[in-house]
């Protein structure tokens, strides 16, 4: 790090600024206008945030392998042109002689890794490759996909703009890990991109060939860096899509089959998509999901005594469905609220543990204030909760049952837990709806995206 360093930085805060501020002007909405306003420099100072936090503090992948093998994949090509193929060659094929660090051997051979050092190289030539510029661009194509994501609550409800804003923009957690060089910037920016584009294709029909390029291209991007993230959401978001159109299904037996259809088919789906995969969640064996789950077990407690931020699930897995449901609680309530605030022996830990701690205690108010078998009425028959919870608690499923590091498990947490809350927002909002009076809840405005 050098002056110049913070130097460029600023630089490019000021630029994207007034970038972002000539698209906020597009808005006539005052509502969106301050969210978007707000959620830009959110990400700002979350990028500055976890630059100093991954260079002073706790060094990880970001200063590991993704920026120094980028920028040594910008700095061979800046010494000969005819390198420039290593951008666009397969991971697996880079020669591993050119390495900038021969510890970082064979990460490559999983192509998402090489995808971030890929992207980061590219970076370097619009950004003389400063790391703390790279950090800023990858927070704020982050922002660009979020946004997407709270246009798109918004329009559902725009009464609980506060609520979205508090589960999209400013939670803590989310803001923070997709900040800086990683896949998790990546990944929620594509996440948003696919809901904004598969929306408008799907039930808006509006420009939809441009949204259909957009929507390939994050896909393919999605499908690169974590697999499991689109195999989890896409059938929630899909059902969401047939179930809002209630004039072609009312009938409650129907919505119901779709739900178990949908359910089934994330869950086959995710198993059959991690057989042929070497890594998704920090690494699937070939074997499959099942031998996956005994193999990270069994590691994480191998190195227990060494690792203090791994815990166990308290559950063995020996393969079959029985020990699965078994698993399931636990890994969901690992996946949605741990580490709790004892378990929490590290800086890089002690946030998500505070956050925990606060999404248990709204947890426990939601079922008291709505009741349980509100609750699961809410869910059946809205079809945005229904899609919010269904894909948090199966994605929470995934994570907690291959992920048994707090300090890993923060992070591959984070592409669910806005959606979550949201559900959570929303069955205490349809709750204080159903009590109020007929005719005094008034309509649902949807504004345009």
């Amino acid at each position: 790090m050098t002056f110049f360093d913070f130097i460029l930085f600023f630089i490019y805060v000021f630029i994207f600024n007034l970038l972002f501020a000539r698209s906020r002007k597009k808005l006539t909405d005052p509502v969106l206008k301050k969210y978007h306003r707000y959620g830009f420099w959110v990400k700002v100072v979350g990028a500055f945030a976890y630059s100093m936090f991954v260079l002073y503090i706790s060094p990880g992948d970001t200063t590991g392998l993704y920026y120094p093998e980028g920028y040594n994949i910008y700095k061979l090509i800046l010494h000969d042109s005819s390198n420039a193929y290593l951008l666009i060659i397969p991971g697996k094929e880079f020669d591993q002689t050119l390495l900038a660090n021969p510890y970082n051997l064979g990460y490559f051979y999983e192509e998402a890794n090489y995808m971030i050092s890929r992207i980061v190289a590219i970076l370097c030539f619009v950004t003389y490759g400063k790391f703390m510029a790279i950090n800023l661009i990858f927070s704020l194509f982050s922002f660009t996909g979020v946004w997407k994501l709270y246009r798109f609550f918004y329009d559902q409800y725009p009464s609980l703009h506060k609520q979205f804003a508090i589960a999209l923009i400013f939670f803590p957690t989310f803001v923070f890990w997709s900040s800086g060089i990683l896949k998790d910037p990546l990944c929620t920016g594509a996440l948003g991109w696919i809901t904004y584009c598969l929306y408008h294709v799907v039930y808006l029909q509006k420009n939809v060939l441009r949204n259909t390029v957009l929507l390939i291209f994050f896909s393919v991007l999605l499908i690169i860096l974590k697999v499991y993230i689109i195999v989890s959401y896409l059938p929630f978001f899909i059902l969401f899509l047939l179930l809002k159109n209630v004039n072609l299904i009312k009938s409650k037996f129907i919505k119901a089959f779709l739900l178990i259809i949908v359910i089934t088919g994330g869950v086959f789906g995710f198993i059959k998509v991690s057989k042929n995969i070497d890594s998704t969640l920090g690494g699937f064996t070939n074997a499959g999901i099942s031998k996956s789950i005994i193999y990270y077990q069994k590691s994480y407690a191998a190195q227990a005594e060494n690792a203090g931020s791994n815990f166990s699930l308290g559950v063995e897995y020996d393969g079959s469905l029985s020990s699965l449901a078994r698993m399931a609680p636990a890994a969901v309530i690992a996946t949605l609220f741990r580490p709790f605030l004892w378990e929490s022996k590290k800086i890089s830990t002690l946030l998500s543990s505070l956050e925990s701690l606060a999404l248990i205690l709204f947890t426990l108010y939601v079922i008291i204030k709505v009741k349980p078998l509100k609750m699961i009425s809410i869910i059946i028959n809205n079809p945005l909760a229904m899609y919010c919870f269904f894909y948090s608690i199966l994605f929470a499923l995934f994570v907690g049952a291959t992920t048994l590091n707090f300090g890993t498990l923060v992070r591959y947490k984070i592409p669910g837990m806005p959606f979550y809350l949201i559900a959570l927002f929303i069955m205490l909002y349809q709750n204080k709806q159903n009590k109020k009076p007929a005719g005094k809840s008034g309509p649902v405005l949807v504004s345009e995206m």
